[in-house]
């Protein structure tokens, strides 16, 4: 518990640019926080799968397939082994934990004040896609996602 704590810890950090010191409520108010932070590419690059399912858990709870998407689209990652943003195996177009398609929607995503290449803004335009289009964008991936919600179902 105290691992995942610190973790979270971290990501707020990473993602508000904190001094690595976040407080308890840091960590609340980041979780609840809904606003569109422009961040570098240069946040933390090896965010554990296991803290940013967390974030994803929090952030979409309300929406369990989301959390479900981000499972299968990424494994709960931004970046992968080597730092780098994470790219789609079959289209390197998509990107981050929620797999965002930079053809299709970067352009609409920064529009808005979402940075795809940030866990924070990936995870928030995921959830603006979904109440925008719904499960589309990730139809590709629906064996396994949608799988998951049947059993969470039963």
């Amino acid at each position: 518990m105290i691992e995942l704590t610190t973790g979270i810890a971290f990501l707020v950090s990473s993602l508000y640019g904190g001094t690595g010191q976040a407080s308890a409520n840091s960590v609340s108010t980041a979780s609840s926080s809904q606003s569109h932070i422009e961040q570098s590419t240069s946040e933390a690059r090896f965010i554990s799968s296991k803290v940013l399912e967390a974030y994803v858990r929090e952030q979409d709870k309300d929406l369990p397939i989301l959390v479900d998407i981000a499972r299968c689209e990424s494994t709960y990652r931004q970046f992968d082994q080597t730092g780098n943003i994470l790219r789609g195996k079959v289209n390197q177009g998509d990107v981050g934990v929620m797999q965002i398609n930079e053809k299709y929607h970067a352009d609409d995503a920064a529009k808005l004040g979402y940075n795809i290449y940030t866990a924070e803004g990936n995870v928030a335009f995921g959830r603006y896609l979904y109440n925008k289009y719904g499960s589309d964008p990730w139809s590709s991936s629906a064996p396994c996602w949608s799988q998951g919600n049947q059993l969470a179902l039963k």
